[in-house]
């Protein structure tokens, strides 16, 4: 099985010998291309590359979906990436036999799901981003995807997911959720108006998406596997719990439809 893990990275970093099957992906290469970096660049052939800034690692995703040839596709980032748990080093990542076993028990690897235990997935999103977005891709599922929508208030309504934008896909699953994720999200962009937003509320397509792989494995039906995952360098969790109560506490609730 051809296997290709794609590593994002907006810069050069540390990336795992197995070049087989890792392949580094240098996220808005037009704009964050600096010699001597020798990633693939994620602005050859059909691309989005220029989105980078609005949907950060998707733009190796888009790049894939439609350039690159591979009986499975992945996406992990420079500092977190699929493992075999324990150690967070490089060499306690998934290898090429490990991510075949996986996908011998189901198409689609993902992270361990992230909890949040006192947030819904909605209320962690309304809390950390303006919900407009939020809202629309609702709407914009509910007009064109309507099948999806209750899988939607569903995942809204859950305290956990499978986040990151992390996954390995059979090829055949990764065609089928690139191409529903991104004309989703392509009619969202149509919709909204982010030219007030801030550098991290503007990267709002990536943080969408996190919440879109759940509706799509929901509501397909779509058998999966999780696998545990590392982050490199400092995680900082008790600096995002803190910001976590801050947030919630701190900003006035209003009526939802996922309430």
């Amino acid at each position: 099985m051809k296997i290709k893990v794609m590593v994002a990275a907006h810069k050069e970093f540390p990336m795992p010998e197995n070049k087989d099957l890792y392949m580094p992906v240098l996220v808005g290469a037009t704009k964050n291309y600096k010699e001597g970096i020798n990633y693939q660049r994620d602005d050859e052939g059909k691309n989005i590359s220029l989105k980078n800034p609005n949907f950060n690692e998707l733009t190796a995703v888009y790049w894939a979906w439609k350039n690159l040839d591979a009986d499975a596709i992945g996406l992990v980032h420079y500092r977190r990436l699929f493992s075999k748990g324990g150690k967070r080093e490089l060499d306690n990542i998934l290898n090429k036999e490990q991510i075949e076993q996986l996908l011998d028990k189901a198409p689609i690897v993902v992270p361990k799901k992230r909890k949040y235990y006192i947030e819904s997935n909605y209320s962690h999103y309304v809390h950390a981003h303006p919900k407009e977005p939020l809202e629309v891709t609702r709407d914009v599922i509910a007009e064109n995807y309507p099948r999806y929508l209750n899988a939607f208030d569903q995942v809204m309504r859950k305290t956990s997911a499978h986040m990151f934008n992390m996954f390995i896909m059979k090829k055949k699953e990764f065609n089928q959720y690139s191409e529903w994720l991104f004309d989703v999200l392509f009619k969202v962009e149509d919709k909204i108006d982010i030219s007030e937003y801030s550098v991290q509320d503007a990267r709002v397509f990536g943080f969408l998406s996190e919440r879109l792989l759940d509706v799509w494995i929901t509501t397909n039906n779509k058998k999966y596997v999780e696998s545990k995952w590392i982050q490199l360098g400092n995680r900082k969790l008790l600096t995002k719990v803190l910001s976590l109560i801050v947030r919630k506490f701190g900003i006035r609730k209003t009526k939802t439809h996922f309430q």
